[in-house]
């Protein structure tokens, strides 16, 4: 018991810290009288980083039109293109077991135009390679393949339907960089429901892939939510997975309260609870967990804090404190500036 109220005390600081941050259209001063912070950095360190993450957010973006022109049409020199480059270093804390870290890079070139509909993609992680819904949950820390291993070159097929009238899949097809190359398979439905018409959203991601070193996997996720004001938006989330490579089925509940407090900082409440389901359905895993995000520096430089109470099933439900702590920088021209 000391603990869980040891964890809602974190929280309850976390939120009320956050609180105290100078908001970005003025904290309630007159308009004018404090010029907009964007950076929680002095003049000389914003010196030194702008103009390196300009250089590589041009190399990035001339890089990724390059590639699609020379595939396509010149049409890539102006239309969207989502290709981007993330670097991020990790910390893991977790009661009863070593500490962890990681040093990040993932990466996606996106080539939109080499056929209507049908874009070529390079990446550095598949989706379903992501491991246990577990992995997936707490993305703080990797500590998966991030080399030439984890590449891959593949053609998607998108879909013309708007998901949120019918069914829109995607199909697509590939190799991953590996001796001896290890070609993929996927198929990717999706779709959006708007619930009596009111503020309750209901979306459905569904993917069925092949690997041929890994075997098949499947994937559903069922994600309920509405906004509660301007600033918070509630989800219950499900997630159930398939791998043939471990032959487990697994599933996840989660409850989460998303609050934007301002332009540059975003606080995540979840309740979540993993499990296996077999012969004998069991819950491996129950957490509570606050997760801040702040946007360090003009929505390039990010910070994650995220402490965490967990009742393991493998130490009787014990609990067992968590500290995930990241710092990522992007390299993109149009970034979400908090999205948790």
């Amino acid at each position: 018991m000391r603990k869980v109220l040891m964890a809602l005390a974190v929280c309850t600081a976390l939120s009320a810290n956050a609180d105290t941050f100078p908001d970005a259209a003025g904290g309630g001063l007159d308009n004018g009288s404090v010029p907009e912070q964007d950076s929680d950095f002095p003049p000389w360190a914003n010196e030194q980083i702008d103009p390196m993450h300009d250089s590589v957010t041009r190399w990035v973006e001339t890089t990724s039109r390059r590639l699609d022109g020379f595939f396509g049409t010149t049409d890539a020199l102006t239309i969207e293109n989502d290709s981007y480059l993330r670097i991020s270093q990790g910390w893991r804390w977790k009661e009863g077991e070593d500490f962890r870290q990681d040093v990040g890079v993932r990466f996606r070139l996106d080539l939109p135009t080499t056929e209507e509909r049908l874009r070529l993609i390079i990446e550095s992680e598949p989706e379903e390679t992501q491991g246990t819904l577990a992995e997936q949950d707490n993305p703080l820390v990797d500590d998966r393949i991030s080399g030439v291993e984890s590449l891959r070159i593949g053609l998607n097929r998108m879909g013309s339907r708007d998901k949120s009238e019918r069914w829109n899949t995607q199909v697509g097809a590939g190799v991953r960089f590996r001796l001896p190359p290890d070609p993929y398979a996927r198929v990717i439905t999706q779709r959006l429901w708007t619930l009596n018409d009111g503020p309750w959203q209901l979306e459905s991601d569904n993917r069925l892939s092949w690997f041929n070193r890994d075997g098949y996997s499947a994937r559903t996720r069922w994600d309920l939510g509405r906004p509660v004001d301007e600033d918070r938006h509630l989800r219950f989330i499900t997630n159930v997975q398939w791998r043939e490579e471990v032959d487990r089925l697994e599933f996840s509940e989660t409850l989460e309260l998303n609050r934007r407090i301002d332009r540059r900082q975003a606080i995540r409440y979840s309740a979540v609870m993993l499990g296996e389901s077999g012969s004998s359905p069991r819950i491996e895993d129950t957490y509570l967990q606050t997760r801040y995000r702040r946007n360090l520096h003009r929505g390039i430089l990010f910070l994650d804090v995220a402490p965490a109470l967990h009742f393991p099933r493998e130490s009787d439900r014990d609990p067992r404190w968590a500290l995930d702590l990241r710092l990522e920088m992007y390299f993109r021209r149009e970034i979400d500036r908090v999205r948790l």
